[in-house]
Protein backbone atom coordinates (compact mmCIF):
# COMPACT_ATOMS: atom_id res chain seq x y z
CA UNK A 1 0.00 0.00 0.00
CA UNK A 2 1.57 3.34 -0.88
CA UNK A 3 1.94 5.85 1.36
CA UNK A 4 0.72 9.46 1.14
CA UNK A 5 2.15 12.66 1.72
CA UNK A 6 0.87 15.60 3.81
CA UNK A 7 -0.45 17.26 0.82
CA UNK A 8 -1.94 13.88 -0.36
CA UNK A 9 0.17 12.54 -2.81
CA UNK A 10 1.32 9.21 -3.10
CA UNK A 11 5.21 8.22 -2.55
CA UNK A 12 7.19 5.50 -4.02
CA UNK A 13 6.97 2.12 -2.00
CA UNK A 14 10.38 0.00 -1.58
CA UNK A 15 8.85 -2.29 -4.44
CA UNK A 16 8.53 0.97 -6.88
CA UNK A 17 11.85 2.12 -6.07
CA UNK A 18 13.85 -1.44 -6.66
CA UNK A 19 11.28 -1.67 -10.19
CA UNK A 20 13.03 1.92 -11.36
CA UNK A 21 16.10 0.72 -10.18
CA UNK A 22 16.07 -2.13 -12.32
CA UNK A 23 14.71 -0.46 -15.52
CA UNK A 24 17.35 2.32 -15.32
CA UNK A 25 20.38 0.59 -14.38
CA UNK A 26 21.50 -0.20 -17.92
CA UNK A 27 21.15 2.99 -19.21
CA UNK A 28 22.36 4.65 -16.65
CA UNK A 29 25.75 2.36 -16.68
CA UNK A 30 25.87 3.01 -20.16
CA UNK A 31 25.79 6.93 -20.06
CA UNK A 32 28.27 6.21 -17.40
CA UNK A 33 30.85 4.41 -19.68
CA UNK A 34 30.12 7.12 -22.48
CA UNK A 35 30.93 9.75 -19.60
CA UNK A 36 33.92 8.06 -17.75
CA UNK A 37 35.17 5.07 -20.35
CA UNK A 38 36.52 3.34 -17.41
CA UNK A 39 34.23 0.15 -16.49
CA UNK A 40 34.40 0.50 -12.87
CA UNK A 41 34.54 3.82 -12.17
CA UNK A 42 31.07 3.99 -14.43
CA UNK A 43 30.14 0.99 -12.01
CA UNK A 44 30.54 2.80 -9.08
CA UNK A 45 29.22 5.95 -10.13
CA UNK A 46 25.73 4.22 -10.87
CA UNK A 47 25.99 2.22 -7.35
CA UNK A 48 26.44 5.92 -5.80
CA UNK A 49 23.83 6.87 -7.66
CA UNK A 50 21.16 4.27 -7.27
CA UNK A 51 22.60 4.22 -3.40
CA UNK A 52 22.09 7.57 -2.63
CA UNK A 53 18.17 7.76 -4.59
CA UNK A 54 17.28 5.01 -2.13
CA UNK A 55 18.88 6.72 0.77
CA UNK A 56 17.74 10.41 0.59
CA UNK A 57 14.98 10.21 -1.61
CA UNK A 58 12.91 7.28 -1.02
CA UNK A 59 9.98 9.35 0.21
CA UNK A 60 9.71 10.76 -3.31
CA UNK A 61 6.65 10.15 -5.43
CA UNK A 62 7.19 7.85 -8.20
CA UNK A 63 6.98 10.46 -11.14
CA UNK A 64 9.70 11.87 -9.48
CA UNK A 65 11.93 9.57 -9.76
CA UNK A 66 13.88 9.94 -13.23
CA UNK A 67 14.81 13.39 -13.17
CA UNK A 68 15.97 12.88 -9.41
CA UNK A 69 18.34 10.06 -10.30
CA UNK A 70 19.51 11.72 -13.57
CA UNK A 71 20.62 14.61 -11.14
CA UNK A 72 22.23 12.61 -9.00
CA UNK A 73 23.76 10.24 -11.29
CA UNK A 74 24.73 13.51 -13.19
CA UNK A 75 26.53 14.62 -10.05
CA UNK A 76 28.30 11.40 -9.54
CA UNK A 77 29.91 11.81 -12.81
CA UNK A 78 30.89 15.17 -12.41
CA UNK A 79 32.53 14.12 -8.44
CA UNK A 80 34.29 11.29 -10.08
CA UNK A 81 35.95 13.58 -12.67
CA UNK A 82 36.68 16.34 -9.76
CA UNK A 83 38.43 13.46 -8.17
CA UNK A 84 40.45 12.33 -10.67
CA UNK A 85 41.14 16.11 -11.82
CA UNK A 86 42.78 16.59 -8.31
CA UNK A 87 44.62 13.10 -8.93
CA UNK A 88 45.73 13.85 -11.90
CA UNK A 89 46.94 17.02 -10.57
CA UNK A 90 48.91 15.93 -7.79
CA UNK A 91 50.31 13.07 -9.99
CA UNK A 92 51.40 15.54 -12.61
CA UNK A 93 53.36 17.85 -10.03
CA UNK A 94 54.71 14.68 -8.11
CA UNK A 95 56.03 13.91 -11.19
CA UNK A 96 57.90 16.43 -12.56
CA UNK A 97 59.51 16.89 -9.01
CA UNK A 98 60.45 13.27 -9.38
CA UNK A 99 61.41 13.08 -13.15
CA UNK A 100 62.29 15.99 -14.77
CA UNK A 101 61.48 15.71 -17.87
CA UNK A 102 58.73 12.41 -17.91
CA UNK A 103 55.24 13.68 -18.21
CA UNK A 104 52.44 11.08 -17.73
CA UNK A 105 50.31 10.30 -21.21
CA UNK A 106 46.62 12.03 -21.44
CA UNK A 107 44.16 9.38 -21.81
CA UNK A 108 43.09 8.76 -25.23
CA UNK A 109 40.11 11.14 -25.50
CA UNK A 110 39.23 8.69 -29.15
CA UNK A 111 38.81 5.50 -27.04
CA UNK A 112 35.48 4.71 -27.03
CA UNK A 113 33.31 1.88 -26.05
CA UNK A 114 31.22 -0.83 -27.96
CA UNK A 115 27.99 -1.59 -26.63
CA UNK A 116 25.54 -4.34 -27.72
CA UNK A 117 22.05 -3.13 -29.07
CA UNK A 118 18.94 -4.37 -28.03
CA UNK A 119 17.55 -7.23 -30.77
CA UNK A 120 14.64 -6.31 -32.72
CA UNK A 121 12.60 -9.94 -33.40
CA UNK A 122 10.17 -8.74 -36.19
CA UNK A 123 13.53 -7.46 -38.43
CA UNK A 124 15.37 -9.98 -40.61
CA UNK A 125 18.91 -10.64 -39.38
CA UNK A 126 20.48 -8.53 -42.40
CA UNK A 127 18.57 -5.24 -41.01
CA UNK A 128 19.43 -6.19 -37.78
CA UNK A 129 23.20 -6.64 -38.57
CA UNK A 130 22.89 -2.84 -40.58
CA UNK A 131 21.27 -1.56 -37.33
CA UNK A 132 23.79 -2.78 -35.05
CA UNK A 133 26.80 -1.52 -37.43
CA UNK A 134 25.03 1.98 -37.39
CA UNK A 135 24.30 1.86 -33.80
CA UNK A 136 27.88 1.05 -32.97
CA UNK A 137 29.44 4.21 -35.13
CA UNK A 138 27.03 6.33 -33.64
CA UNK A 139 28.15 5.08 -30.06
CA UNK A 140 31.95 5.53 -31.62
CA UNK A 141 30.81 8.93 -32.74
CA UNK A 142 29.39 9.98 -29.43
CA UNK A 143 32.22 8.73 -27.11
CA UNK A 144 34.24 11.24 -29.50
CA UNK A 145 31.85 14.28 -28.17
CA UNK A 146 32.49 17.42 -25.83
CA UNK A 147 31.56 16.03 -22.45
CA UNK A 148 27.94 18.74 -22.43
CA UNK A 149 27.42 17.57 -26.29
CA UNK A 150 26.95 14.33 -25.43
CA UNK A 151 25.53 15.04 -22.17
CA UNK A 152 22.89 16.61 -23.65
CA UNK A 153 22.45 14.78 -26.39
CA UNK A 154 21.66 11.32 -24.06
CA UNK A 155 19.74 13.19 -21.91
CA UNK A 156 17.24 14.32 -24.38
CA UNK A 157 17.49 11.30 -26.88
CA UNK A 158 18.68 8.53 -24.71
CA UNK A 159 16.97 9.56 -21.73
CA UNK A 160 13.64 11.18 -23.53
CA UNK A 161 14.25 14.20 -21.11
CA UNK A 162 12.18 17.21 -22.20
CA UNK A 163 14.38 20.56 -22.38
CA UNK A 164 13.22 21.43 -19.00
CA UNK A 165 13.97 18.50 -17.55
CA UNK A 166 17.50 18.16 -19.12
CA UNK A 167 18.48 21.64 -18.13
CA UNK A 168 17.69 20.69 -14.86
CA UNK A 169 19.46 17.53 -14.44
CA UNK A 170 22.40 19.49 -16.31
CA UNK A 171 22.67 22.55 -14.16
CA UNK A 172 22.37 25.04 -17.09
CA UNK A 173 19.61 27.07 -19.02
CA UNK A 174 17.02 25.56 -21.87
CA UNK A 175 19.02 27.43 -24.32
CA UNK A 176 22.46 25.86 -23.17
CA UNK A 177 21.01 22.17 -23.70
CA UNK A 178 19.59 23.49 -27.07
CA UNK A 179 22.91 24.69 -28.33
CA UNK A 180 24.89 21.35 -26.77
CA UNK A 181 22.10 19.00 -28.61
CA UNK A 182 22.10 20.83 -31.80
CA UNK A 183 26.11 21.12 -32.19
CA UNK A 184 26.05 17.34 -31.06
CA UNK A 185 23.84 16.23 -33.58
CA UNK A 186 25.85 18.07 -36.22
CA UNK A 187 28.90 16.87 -34.79
CA UNK A 188 27.38 12.86 -34.95
CA UNK A 189 26.32 13.80 -38.16
CA UNK A 190 29.88 14.74 -40.11
CA UNK A 191 31.58 11.85 -38.18
CA UNK A 192 29.09 9.69 -39.33
CA UNK A 193 29.06 11.12 -42.86
CA UNK A 194 32.63 10.32 -42.61
CA UNK A 195 32.07 6.70 -42.37
CA UNK A 196 29.42 6.47 -45.71
CA UNK A 197 26.70 6.20 -42.96
CA UNK A 198 23.62 9.08 -43.35
CA UNK A 199 20.66 8.83 -41.57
Amino acid sequence: MALLSSGGIALATHQEISQFLAEVERRAFKQAMFALRDEHGALDVVQDAMLKLTEKYAGKPPSELPLLFQRILQNAIHDHFRRQKVRSTWTTLLSALGKGDEKDEEYDPLETLVAKSDSNANADSAQLLEQGQIISLIEQALGRLPARQRQAFLLRYWEELDVAEAAAAMGCSEGSVKTHCSRAVHALAEMLKAKGVTL
